[in-house]
């Protein structure tokens, strides 16, 4: 398990770099999870190497919410102050993210039928 950690905080640290390094948008921790798909596709890493510490951290996610309920709380008065824009703001992003997703995976089910998948 202390090495599917170390490759998970591995590819994290590595994520970070590039993002940083780079500057990038983009969170490094979602490089990371990219580097290791990756990794796994190519099968340079072994899932049974990082299964049981992604495991532990699945079943112990909740514990990762807590800081944002805190952050949320921190800032109740300002998320209270602008609550409708951040209504829209959430609707409007779900409901695109719905429809991009819808749209997705309908070109792909197309693409699938006529390659005979």
């Amino acid at each position: 398990m202390v090495r599917g950690f170390a490759i998970l905080l591995g590819l994290q640290w590595i994520g970070e770099l590039i993002s940083q390094g780079l500057d990038l948008p983009l969170p490094g921790s979602v490089i990371g999870m990219v580097l290791l798909l990756a990794a796994l596709r190519l099968e340079w890493i072994q899932l049974e190497w990082v299964s049981d510490a992604a495991q532990l951290l699945l079943d112990n996610l909740s514990l990762l919410f807590v800081p944002a309920g805190v952050g949320v709380m921190v800032y109740f008065d300002l998320i209270a102050a602008h609550w409708l824009p951040l209504t829209l703001a959430l609707v409007i992003s779900t409901l695109a993210v719905l429809a991009v997703t819808g749209t997705v995976d309908r070109l792909l089910s197309h693409c699938g039928e006529r390659h005979g998948r």
